[in-house]
């Protein structure tokens, strides 16, 4: 109740003018978030909301209860509406080095299948060329690798001008359609719970093997590595992350002892998949055109120590990007 009207609206103005002006400058987004500030804020709104409550029992106030109850709707607006804070731009920065090595992160056991599926295919490509020589014509999938490689280091580097010499672009840009054409199809095959992208995977794990044993058995240690490490370190590490993606497309649909319906686990995993493919485009642009403009040079015009030093600095690169880069994770899964 109140005894004094007067002296109960001297002593309270200040008040309700304080809550009013933080509102505003709330409204604005110009309100700090210090813990100090929104505690005074809240006193504010609660000690105004009471005011409005005492000012009810009388009748000939009522511009001034107009004022409070708009008022107190105001900060019980912003105090409980569900805030976000300034609306965040997409930043493609913090997006590819912050949120793509996270969700790689959150999806380790993808992640680990898929890897283990290329490499079991390398292996089975090496054993399989160094048991049978003629079994090159079935494993190498272009022309080019299917002679001697002694025969095409020659050829290579007897041309010091490079064989794409004002094609380039087009080069690298074929490329980049072609790489990425592969990883959303990676993606895309574990609508068939996963098989599909594990048989991709072993696939690409076969070719490697079998190109890097070839090379090793015929003694181009040195121009395997050069022509493979600048290019192969961001390509082949992208393309397993493709399989990673489609095997975690895989485990959405198969749900493994998950309550959600098949519809809430496709929508709980969407972002994700669009940031792993999103990050393996952004990945194999840059390898084609490291393909393209680098590792198709070789010895003498690019010595083959300056090839392997920049794909050793690269891979090591790739690494720490994604054991470093990204957040912690929390209990269920999800990166913060």
């Amino acid at each position: 109740m109140i005894l004094d009207l007067s002296r109960f609206l001297a002593e309270e103005q200040a008040v309700w003018h304080e809550l009013e002006g933080l509102l505003t400058e709330l409204e604005r987004g110009a309100l700090g978030h210090e813990l100090g500030t929104l505690q005074r804020l809240h006193y504010l709104y609660q000690r105004t909301a009471g005011d409005l409550a005492r000012l009810h029992t009388f009748t000939a106030e009522e511009e001034t209860r107009a004022y409070l109850e708009a008022l107190v709707a105001r900060g019980y607006g912003q105090l409980h509406m569900r805030r976000v804070g300034p609306r965040r731009k997409w930043r493609i920065g913090h997006w590819f080095f912050t949120r793509f090595p996270r969700t790689v992160k959150v999806h380790a056991v993808a992640l680990g299948i898929a890897l283990a599926a290329t490499l079991g295919g390398a292996l089975f490509g090496s054993l399989a060329l160094a048991l049978d020589r003629d079994a090159k014509a079935v494993l190498m999938p272009f022309e080019g690798l299917r002679g001697s490689p002694s025969d095409r280091v020659k050829e290579q580097e007897r041309d010091r001008s490079s064989r794409l010499e004002g094609h380039h672009a087009t080069f690298a840009s074929q490329l980049m359609t072609h790489n990425i054409r592969v990883s959303v199809k990676s993606l895309a095959l574990g609508l068939t719970y996963g098989l599909g992208t594990l048989v991709m995977l072993f696939y690409n794990g076969v070719i490697l093997g079998a190109v890097v044993f070839d090379y090793l058995r015929d003694g181009q240690t040195a121009f395997l590595i050069g022509w493979l490490l600048p290019h192969g370190s961001v390509e082949i590490p992208a393309f397993v992350l493709a399989g990673q993606a489609g095997l975690v497309l895989a485990g959405a649909l198969i749900g493994w002892g998950r309550r959600q319906g098949l519809r809430e686990r496709l929508r709980l995993i969407a972002p994700d998949l669009a940031t792993l493919i999103g990050g393996v485009a952004i990945m194999l642009v840059w390898a084609g055109l490291i393909e393209s403009f680098f590792s198709q040079y070789h010895e003498p015009v690019l010595p083959y120590g300056v090839k392997i030093a920049f794909g050793a600095v690269q891979l090591a690169c790739v690494v720490v990007f994604f054991a470093w880069r990204g957040g912690r994770e929390v209990a269920d899964g999800r990166s913060v």
